[in-house]
């Protein structure tokens, strides 16, 4: 790393604080002693989601949660929670080191982890996600979580 003012290179962390989604460190340049602010983030590849028609559309993670907010309405679920589902959904679908997902897979890890959540939830996002046609598309998911 350069000094921003000097060119030099000898520069000391003088304070380190851990953000939301990066590092702080504010710097010293051994040299001509000025500071100055550097941020650390991770850096992630754009996910690109293969929907069912075959459109292909950014991940968006807020939409992800929208989903899950929509399936978990008025059910006695911590917003904390479906945060802490979406947070890991995106992280397994980063694991996967493809640039692009079907839309399947993501559906199939949401009916996953409402299932171990909360069955009212699955079966919302289910009747939605697997397209129920009919009451008896509603009778096969609860008789599949007795």
């Amino acid at each position: 790393m350069k000094c921003p003012f000097c060119d030099g290179r000898k520069i000391k962390v003088v304070d380190k604080r851990d953000l939301e989604n990066s590092t702080r460190r504010r710097r010293e340049c051994i040299k001509c002693n000025k500071r100055f602010t550097t941020y650390e983030k991770i850096e992630t590849f754009n996910l690109s989601i293969q929907k069912k028609d075959q459109r292909r559309e950014n991940f968006n993670k807020e939409k992800l949660r929208t989903g899950l907010i929509k399936a978990c309405e008025k059910r006695p679920i911590p917003i904390e929670k479906i945060d802490q589902i979406t947070d890991k959904i995106e992280a397994q679908l980063l694991q996967l080191k493809k640039n692009e997902i079907p839309s399947t897979i993501i559906g199939e890890k949401v009916m996953k982890e409402l299932k171990k959540l909360d069955n009212v939830a699955y079966i919302r996002f289910a009747s939605v996600y697997r397209d129920f046609k009919d009451t008896n598309d509603f009778k096969k998911y609860i008789k599949e979580l007795r």
